[in-house]
């Protein structure tokens, strides 16, 4: 069986493919016959050896191919193996692409005909709300309406970030069981302690600061938040610094541009600011090296922290 898996929420896409591997190790609790294939760094044969070795068990496979699409060693061998793949149903093999997978590749077709396929898109603003009230409830806690709508409003559809803000808020709520989680909580704990030192991070990048720069986000690192997390707060930041910026720069009213941008108007207040160190053309650059160092993440071409660095050093 071919499973595929791929779309820009990679949130909820590893949470479906760990859920595939949970589900298969229930069954072969030894998991002898589990095998994860990094196609940007392995070889062809790798996967090749694995397909045609019968298990010494006689158990089913699970062969995880991690972006085999944007993978150059992997495209054209696959396509070259499709009556193999499609012959092999006495294993699963999982095509799993960390991000947008290109639809215009044959090997993309032939896995959209073939496969059980699932595509998870961003989530929409009411189906965050949904995915929110769901997290709170496997975390026993429970949040105010007012104060769910204000969550989705800060994070966006950035799921990384709403479930790290979920799992701080839950914690904090957890030492008062019959306390429901409230729109003040929301807006001094969500934008508070990284909000404040992501724009102090821009803010130094603004000065040409690098060196503190970096050590306001290596500080975050050592308090366990993720490089991907890290990452889509700046993202975010300078999306919303790129938007405020354009309307600027079209001479649009500051009391017009919240209505204009879609923007929260607490977002707005708190770029507006950062908008005035910049040109338009510099938020722009930069937020392409943003977008940049995110694919090269996710495509395994650099490791996590050191993309990290690079990008804030080569601003």
């Amino acid at each position: 069986m071919l499973i595929f898996i791929y779309g820009e929420d990679n949130f909820r896409s590893k949470q479906k493919l760990q859920e595939i591997i949970e589900k298969y190790k229930k069954v072969h609790k030894n998991g002898l016959n589990l095998i994860i294939i990094d196609c940007q760094s392995a070889d062809f044969v790798d996967f090749k050896r694995e397909l045609e070795t019968v298990s010494m068990f006689k158990e089913k496979k699970l062969i995880i191919l991690k972006n085999a699409i944007s993978s150059v060693k992997f495209e054209d061998p696959l396509l070259d193996c499709k009556d193999s793949l499609l012959k092999s149903e006495e294993n699963t093999i999982v095509f799993f692409e960390d991000g947008k997978a290109d639809s215009r590749k044959s090997f993309f077709k032939f896995l959209e005909k073939n496969s059980k396929s699932q595509e998870f898109k961003p989530l929409s603003s009411a189906q965050s709300m949904v995915f929110a009230k769901k997290e709170f409830e496997k975390y026993g806690a429970k949040i105010q309406k007012e104060a769910l709508e204000q969550l989705v409003i800060f994070c966006a559809n950035d799921l990384w970030r709403l479930s790290n803000e979920i799992k701080k808020l839950a914690a904090f709520k957890l030492k008062d069981q019959n306390s429901e989680i409230g729109l003040k909580d929301v807006e001094q704990m969500v934008n508070s302690e990284i909000e404040t030192d992501i724009f102090k991070t821009i803010d130094a990048i603004a000065r040409k600061n690098k060196k503190q720069a970096l050590e306001l986000l290596h500080k975050h690192l050592e308090d366990g938040d993720s490089v991907p997390y890290l990452l889509s707060m700046i993202n975010f930041q300078f999306r919303n610094l790129l938007i405020i910026k354009d309307l600027l720069e079209r001479r649009v009213q500051y009391q017009l541009i919240a209505q204009k941008s879609g923007l929260h108007p607490f977002v707005v207040r708190k770029s507006y600011e950062l908008c005035q160190r910049f040109t338009f053309l510099e938020i722009k650059k930069i937020y392409q090296k943003v977008f940049e160092a995110d694919v090269n993440i996710k495509t395994g071409r650099i490791e996590p922290q050191t993309a990290l660095d690079l990008l804030i050093s080569g601003i």
